[in-house]
């Protein structure tokens, strides 16, 4: 594409969600509710594990990172999305968007890699309860968060750069309330090739693999749970995996939905 066909896009428009305008203040209402309830019951969960020391083990640890990823997964979008429901302004200049897209990719890939670090504990608990102080010991569970972080910001940064070298063309305008990553690929008018490798590769690493190493250590896990000779034994061996294994589905359920499954026929429009 010739240079006179390419503009510098100083700013991206964000259609936001197809809500009718006389609609915007109860999902704006309904929005703001749910962000204070994720933020303050996050934040709630972080005090009261720094409070208790009965709770300074490795899978509260574990949590007290994941709280902190949720509020700042949700911090990343949730409140520009509502200032333009409010405001009705959906522009979002350039640098602010690729560091919205920067934020978002970093904490998805950080929730990946903390809810497999939990899987892992969860599996050591259970399947070696003797060796459990020694395998999760306080050294080895930092070196899991830490690890999970940095390979997250190397993730995220890895696209980010790839993506501050792409030129885009007149059409500015992103079909998502957040400035999403294969929609912003899409309005590029360079080759994206390489874009899309790091995605293929990253989603490989931050994505697929963690998920397919918590399905291993579930099997495990269920497998010595349906060895365990007492009723009582399985239900507490359940209970220490059911709230983890809620927040492994509703994390890849909601990627599957976003990512995987076809897109709706029905074009997005404003009225």
């Amino acid at each position: 594409m010739s240079p006179e066909n390419q503009s510098s896009v100083s700013e991206f428009l964000l259609l936001g969600l197809p809500i009718r305008p006389e609609q915007q203040a109860v999902f704006f209402t309904l929005f703001l509710g749910m962000y204070l309830t994720t933020v303050l019951g996050n934040l709630l969960i972080i005090l009261l594990i720094r409070l208790d020391s009965h709770l300074h083990i490795p899978v509260y640890f574990f949590l007290s990172h994941l709280a902190l990823t949720d509020v700042s997964f949700s911090s990343v979008t949730v409140p520009k999305m509502m200032m333009n429901m409010q405001t009705q302004h959906l522009a979002i200049f350039y640098k602010g968007c690729i560091s919205q897209t920067y934020f978002f990719t970093f904490f998805a890939d950080l929730d990946s890699f903390l809810i497999t670090s939990m899987a892992y504990d969860r599996y050591v608990a259970i399947c070696h309860p003797l060796h459990y102080a020694t395998i999760m010991g306080q050294n080895q569970c930092v070196m899991l968060v830490a690890g999970s972080w940095v390979i997250a910001c190397a993730c995220a940064l890895l696209h980010t750069l790839l993506l501050a070298w792409l030129s885009f063309c007149a059409d500015h305008i992103i079909p998502h309330f957040f400035c999403d990553l294969g929609a912003l690929l899409k309005l590029s008018c360079s080759d994206t090739s390489l874009n899309q490798l790091a995605i293929s590769t990253a989603g490989l690493t931050a994505i697929m693999l963690p998920f397919l190493c918590i399905l291993v250590s579930y099997g495990h896990t269920g497998v010595t749970i349906l060895q365990i000779p007492s009723t009582n034994g399985i239900c507490k061996a359940l209970s220490t995996c059911g709230s983890h294994l809620s927040a492994v589905t509703l994390y890849y359920g909601t990627i599957i939905g976003l990512y995987f499954l076809p897109p709706s026929a029905t074009p997005m429009t404003r009225t």
